[in-house]
Formats: C-alpha cells, structure tokens, sequence
C-alpha cells in the first residue's frame, strides 16, 4: 500500500480543522437557540392556554425565526440561492436551521471521504465520495418536503370541508381556522395551527393567508387562498364556494393519482437501470475480485468509472424528467 502523497494529508488536515470550527460554532449556536427558543415559549405560555391551540413549537416559527438574527439567516436574506435553501427547510417540516443543515452535510461527507480515502488510498474516488455524501443531506430534504407536501394534498379537502361546515353554522372563518388546526391530523394542523395564531397575535388576516400559501407550495392551497380573499372582496355565499374548491381538489387528487399509475413503468425502468450497474459490479467483484481492479488502480479505469457515473445519473434524471408529467 502506497503512502499517501504530502497534498493529500494537507487537504485531509484542512478539512479536519475546518469540521472541528463548525462543530464547535454550531454548538454554541444551538446553545444559545435552545436559550431563545425557551424565553420565547414562556413569553407566551398563557396565551397558548387561552387559545386552546399551542400543543407544539410549531406555534413560534416566526417568532423563532425573526429572532435568530444569526449571519448565515442574515446571509441568506442577501443570497437567493441560500434563501431558496432555508426555504426548502421550512417546508421539509424537519426543524432544521442553516447552520444545522451545513453541519450535517459537512460531517457526513467528511467522514465518508476519510473512509473511502483510508480503505482504497485512493484520493480521486475520495473526492467522488466526498461529492456524492455531500448531496445526501439535501436529497433527503427535497424528499422529506415532497413527502409532506403529498400529505398536505391529501389532507387539506376534509379541511375545506370542515371549515365550510363551521361557515354554514355561522362562525367566523378565523373559527374554521381553529378547528382545523384542533382536530385535522399533522402536517396540516401545525400549518393552520401557524396560521391561526398569527392572525390571533395581530397579523392581518390577508398577510397570514399569504403566508401560509408561502410555506405550503402545492396548487391547491393556492386555490383556497385565492378563493377565501376574492370571497372577502366581492362577497358571495363562502360555504358553497369553499365546498366546490373542496370538490375541485378530490377530482384533481384522483387525476394526479391517476398518471402516478400510467407512469409507474417508466418510474420502475429508471430505478432499474440506475441500479443494474451497481448490482452487476458488486456481484462480479464477489465471484472475481481481481477482475476490476485495473478500474480502481489506474488513471483510466478511474476516469471511465467517474464518467460511467456522470453518464448513468444523466439517464436516470432524463427518464425521471420524460414521466414526470406535469397538468
């Protein structure tokens, strides 16, 4: 086993040092938010009693948020690409913040690049891993928030529905706002819940409805919102409106699932062929592990291997990208 060449343990020490300032930064950041984030909860302890609707911290998002004031928050504010990053946190529902997320992804691909690097002394295929463990953190995320939003599709007509029913009794819309963040099951009762109590705190009722527009990114709640606001400058009979919007919802609910269904083959040939190479490699190193070796030890079996990666994960977005049908 060859030594590792002076520019390797120089970029291995680096990385080190840089992980262990993060680590220690991000400690004394979580410190201090669990310190806020518990001055905030008593501040409005009473009036989550009173409410009736406080049962998470999902009722102090914004206060949290607005009072971080942390560089990385004031960065993202400047930087459109790490704002668009904060955002997909928020919507992911997983509680993470900025420095969280950097964290996470720089201790995992750090450590996976120092495995792969101390196995195979390799410093191209480090790298690679180093790469693709990077990625890892931010596809779980867009996977987490994909998920939450399927559920928030799905769960928001019985909400229409129950907030019609409130109207039809003759309560206020803000009411209907109250019973869904009570009785609708998670993820939707935390939005709503959100969106109740800002209006309760002072928040026009508009902006709050924006709002939650802002944080749920699907079609449907668009419609309610624009449904709800037009109601409120035009007038008209808000129950049979928010009925019909509910009835709208399901038809586009069973037509979505509908193409799910015609477009799972094409789905299933992606995942096919993406893990196929995979298989056959690992299955031909196990019956003859010196027949690839030249591709792990050599300048042009590593470039091949880098390139047969570039090359399979363009095909495997090319066909996700022709049966993601949009309508």
């Amino acid at each position: 086993m060859s030594r590792p060449e002076p520019w390797v343990l120089a970029v291995v020490a680096a990385f080190s040092a840089a992980l262990a300032v993060l680590v220690v930064f991000t400690a004394l950041h979580a410190l201090r938010e669990w310190h806020l984030r518990k001055e905030v909860l008593g501040s409005l302890e009473g009036d989550g009693r009173r409410g009736q609707v406080s049962r998470t911290p999902a009722s102090v998002v914004r206060a949290r948020a607005d009072a971080e004031g942390t560089f990385l928050r004031a960065l993202a504010e400047k930087v459109p690409q790490l704002w668009d990053l904060h955002h997909l946190l928020v919507q992911s529902g997983l509680g993470w913040t900025l420095e969280g997320f950097l964290t996470r992804t720089t201790v995992l691909a750090t450590i996976v690049g120092l495995v792969f690097f101390g196995a195979l002394q390799n410093a191209v295929i480090a790298c690679a891993a180093f790469a693709l463990a990077a990625l890892g953190p931010y596809l779980y995320v867009r996977w987490r928030r994909k998920r939450r939003l399927r559920q928030l599709e799905t769960q928001l007509p019985d909400a229409i529905d129950l907030i019609a029913r409130a109207v039809r009794a003759g309560h206020p819309l803000s009411e209907g706002l109250r019973m869904v963040a009570e009785e609708a099951p998670e993820p939707l009762a935390a939005e709503f819940r959100l969106t109740f109590e800002e209006q309760k705190f002072g928040l026009p009722f508009e902006e709050a409805l924006l709002g939650l527009g802002d944080r749920v990114e699907i079609v449907d709640i668009r419609i309610l919102i624009t449904g709800i606001l037009v109601q409120r400058e035009v007038g008209g009979n808000l129950s049979e409106i928010l009925e019909q919007i509910a009835e709208t919802m399901r038809a586009r609910f069973a037509l979505k699932r509908q193409v799910r269904v015609y477009t799972a083959q094409g789905r299933m040939s992606g995942y096919t062929l993406a893990a196929l190479p995979i298989l056959v490699g690992v299955m031909i190193a196990l019956i003859n592990p010196g027949y690839l070796s030249t591709l792990f030890q050599e300048t042009l079996g590593e470039v091949l291997l880098v390139g047969a990666g570039v090359l399979q994960g363009i095909g495997f977005l090319w066909i996700r990208r022709i049966v993601d049908v949009r309508y």
